[in-house]
């Protein structure tokens, strides 16, 4: 016979977890105290979790299952974003040689994540899916704490852009996940789906997972379906309301490992030399409330970032690696770029690249018209596709594509003609 929870001890730990949770978030500067009533969670799912009850369990499954669904799918409709935070941690971890495989391992570290989640939630194979959370959990819970100690990465990134939260902060919410999952560990004997038979378990799963592939693809060649970022359409930018950050950039330089950091965009980016020898690593911000995210420069380094958000039709390419446009790309971007000016639409470029390059492309492009400068990390921020195109007036965000997607045709004509 198995045996419940006393005094119902398994609803008292979920509701300490849950208000724990809301506590770090919203009440940092007691984070302390209710770090102490996590860790003591975590020790009563130890002693206690085997006589949790059924019900209890089945609250553990869907709380940590709908977790890991909502975290998947806040990474997911980015998995570019999830892509430059890995590459983050494989500089800081000193891993770049993993670097190649940043994508592959952001869509599947995204995907395992979703699998784990769904198939907990839907309760479809149980057993393997707390054992998948379980290692996840493991490999988070370690790593974020590394993070929040020796402050390695700004922002892990576990929410993609949709929920910002700091290291420890961080770190607290995976306490919270594992006091629920520790009960699941403990009874893992005690999970099954007796609707559904094992094969047919596995061949959902499988459709699943097929079918959330498909979803992170989309997302990647086109742009998110659900925009977290700050440039979003139908946001209205405006940079005198902004209070600026300081965004800090480390370099190394590749023959001697040297590392230096600059406060942007006060270092040598327009100097070819110097960036042939050193390459980036990190960035980090402090203080501001800037939410642009970005600044433009001029050929001779005037901030051009307010001229731009107050311009009337204005079409704004943006590329953060200009040697990747292919001719096909450039083809549609001539095409926009005729049209606007019959339109009367005002098409500027935002990149980031040596000045001299961006002359020896306008030679062979002549629709290449005026461009300014800014921190390849920054303009992926504004349009994560490269490269990408964004429609401003007046501040106010109208449209947004990648190259996928840049209108062509009729298309086109109606977004001018409207």
């Amino acid at each position: 016979m198995r045996r419940k929870s006393s005094f119902g001890i398994g609803w008292l730990s979920i509701l300490l977890a849950l208000a724990s949770a809301v506590g770090i978030f919203f009440l940092p500067d007691y984070k302390f105290w209710f770090l102490a009533i996590l860790l003591l969670n975590v020790l009563v799912s130890f002693v206690f979790g085997k006589r949790y009850s059924d019900g209890t369990m089945t609250v553990c499954r869907l709380l940590v299952g709908a977790l890991f669904i909502f975290s998947s799918f806040t990474k997911g409709v980015d998995p570019l974003g999830t892509k430059y935070k890995i590459l983050d941690y494989l500089a800081v971890y000193n891993m770049e040689w993993l670097n190649g495989l940043a994508m592959l391992l952001a869509v599947g570290l995204i995907l395992a994540e979703f699998i784990v989640g769904i198939c907990l939630f839907a309760n479809i194979l149980p057993r393997l899916s707390v054992l998948g959370a379980a290692l996840l959990m493991l490999f988070f819970t370690t790593t974020t704490l590394f993070d929040a100690v020796y402050d390695l990465v700004p922002d892990c990134g576990c929410f993609g852009t949709a929920i910002k939260m700091s290291n420890w902060q961080t770190f607290y919410k995976n306490i919270v996940i594992d006091a629920v999952l520790i009960p699941l560990i403990l009874n893992n004997k005690r999970l099954g789906n007796r609707l559904l038979d094992i094969p047919i378990q596995f061949v959902v799963a499988i459709a699943l997972a097929v079918a959330f592939l498909g979803f992170e693809l989309y997302n990647y060649r086109h742009l998110p379906v659900v925009d977290f970022m700050n440039w979003k359409v139908g946001k209205q930018i405006n940079a005198q309301t902004a209070e600026p950050n300081r965004i800090y950039l480390t370099y190394r330089n590749k023959a001697t490992g040297e590392k230096q950091e600059f406060l942007s965009p006060d270092y040598p980016w327009n100097d070819s030399v110097w960036m042939s020898q050193w390459e980036f690593v990190q960035q980090r911000v402090e203080g501001g409330t800037d939410y642009l995210g970005f600044t433009a420069l001029d050929v001779d380094g005037n901030d051009v970032t307010e001229m731009l958000l107050n311009t009337e039709n204005l079409l704004m390419f943006t590329s953060s690696d200009l040697t990747k446009v292919t001719e096909k790309e450039w083809a549609k971007v001539k095409t926009i770029t005729e049209t606007a000016d019959k339109y009367g639409y005002y098409v500027v470029w935002t990149v980031s690249a040596e000045p001299e390059y961006v002359e020896q492309l306008r030679e062979k492009y002549d629709f290449l018209y005026e461009a300014y400068f800014a921190d390849e990390l920054e303009i992926k921020t504004i349009v994560r596709f490269n490269p990408g195109l964004i429609w401003l007036d007046n501040g106010l965000v109208k449209g947004k594509w990648s190259a996928v997607d840049f209108p062509q045709g009729e298309k086109l004509e109606k977004i001018f003609e409207n």
